[in-house]
């Protein structure tokens, strides 16, 4: 079966299809009779090979972009769900400590931001507008330049798990600490949700898909350090084909973030306030749904059940 599956036979979608169905009627009753077997993981990672295929037969390049979204993202953000509980774990960690530094030591936030950048935040603080460093610059200019950097931040997260991730982390680390400290500085001189309203109009989208990435370069870190009963060239291979897809669904995201941050960001200070929440709310929730609650809805779509293994090379 698995020499069907992966060879260059059978290419119809019609066989495909015949073959899904047989898999998914052997699956059901390995549930049935062999429920702590390991054939049902095995199974279930032939019935996921099997529906990338189906999918894979379709004509047309812009269906093949619309199917890399819509269905082979999601089932390996899904595969792959632990690995993005872990990111943002640690995220949420570094930012705490970026906090807890900030507030303990008065000399860190100069430390990690700098002085220049420190002493013109604090006058436009004095100026009664905290954020006016997003206004600064022409705004195509701004979308053009973070854009950039956005992109080769992101690079550099997923890049670094062949360190065996890490390297992904150190880069985590730094950005969620310098996140956590130049909010806690915006808290300390009382204009903490105006810098909430303003950094997170864009930050949301930006930040978040610094973390799939940083998801990603673990994946690939993974391959190398847990290759299962794989030889450890073809996990690690293998580790890096679903990084690479993963890592590419957080570049539309990734841009729309620059796009926010280089047109809408400037206008936070004088944008009602319902409308700042309601971008920063929509955002948040569409990153949320995208990679943590639809990929479950299309896992079960395809008869990949929970026990599905979150990561193995088996």
């Amino acid at each position: 079966m698995e020499a069907k599956i992966t060879g260059e036979e059978p290419s119809d979608a019609a066989e495909l299809s015949r073959i899904f169905i047989h898999i998914m009627n052997d699956l059901s009753y390995a549930r049935t009779y062999y429920p702590k077997s390991k054939v049902n993981s095995y199974l279930n990672y032939l019935a996921q090979r099997l529906y990338f295929k189906v999918y894979h037969t379709k004509p047309g390049s812009m269906r093949r972009v619309v199917e890399f979204f819509k269905t082979e993202v999601p089932l390996i953000a899904y595969r792959y769900r632990a690995f993005i509980r872990l990111a943002f774990g640690f995220f949420f960690l570094f930012t705490a400590i970026g906090v807890l530094s900030a507030a303990k030591d008065d000399t860190f936030v100069r430390l990690i931001l700098g002085d220049e950048y420190v002493d013109m935040t604090l006058q436009n603080i004095r100026d009664g507008n905290p954020t006016a460093v997003y206004a600064s610059g022409p705004a195509w200019a701004t979308h053009i330049a973070i854009t950039f950097n956005n992109f080769i931040v992101g690079l550099k997260a997923y890049a670094a798990g062949f360190f065996a991730g890490l390297g992904t982390l150190y880069i985590l680390m730094q950005n969620a600490i310098m996140l956590g400290a130049f909010q806690y500085f915006f808290y300390e001189h009382g204009v903490f949700w105006e810098s909430v309203r303003a950094v997170w109009i864009h930050g949301t989208m930006e930040i978040f898909a610094m973390v799939i990435e940083a998801a990603a370069g673990l994946i690939l870190g993974a391959g190398w350090l847990f290759p299962g009963t794989w030889p450890r060239l073809k996990a690690m291979a293998r580790a890096a084909r679903d990084s690479a897809k993963l890592y590419l669904s957080t570049l539309p995201f990734t841009a729309a973030a620059a796009l926010l941050e280089g047109y809408v960001t400037r206008h936070a200070p004088h944008m009602p306030h319902w409308l700042a929440w309601a971008i920063i709310a929509g955002t948040g929730a569409l990153i949320v749904w995208y990679y943590l609650i639809y990929p479950v809805r299309v896992a079960r779509r395809a008869g990949i059940t929970r026990k599905f293994a979150v990561y193995e090379f088996v």
